[in-house]
């Protein structure tokens, strides 16, 4: 993943009331990135992740999310981003099963794993 794209996901984050910025890239197998951000609202409930951000654009820019290779995440944290449990199952339910997840910061630490080590008994209702 080009880290210049995360950073530039990350860069659009509305944060104004935890200043806490978060981005997201998603590269697809034509070489297409689709960015995210996070983006907070007053009602804090009505907040939206970087990673679902990005996931939701995807899709509703009608793109295949089969054609997923892999989302790289970033954060201003102390190591790779740790995405959250609501964002984890919305990756698990989207992303292919090859697909890369990879979760770095501002220092360039990275770490990568797979859907299946981010949510261990993640479920999804198509699989059935």
């Amino acid at each position: 993943m080009d880290f210049k794209a995360v950073k530039l996901a990350q860069s659009r984050a509305y944060a104004p009331y935890s200043n806490f910025k978060v981005g997201a890239a998603i590269l697809m197998k034509d070489g297409t990135i689709v960015h995210g951000c996070n983006v907070e609202n007053a009602s804090y409930g009505l907040s939206n992740c970087a990673e679902r951000s990005a996931l939701f654009s995807l899709v509703s820019q009608g793109l295949n999310p089969k054609d997923i290779v892999s989302i790289t995440v970033i954060g201003d944290t102390d190591g790779p981003i740790s995405p959250c449990g609501a964002c984890r199952q919305v990756m698990y339910e989207l992303l292919p099963k090859d697909a890369k997840v990879i979760l770095t910061n501002q220092k360039g630490d990275v770490l990568e794993m797979t859907k299946d080590s981010l949510l261990p008994y993640g479920f999804d209702l198509k699989e059935r």
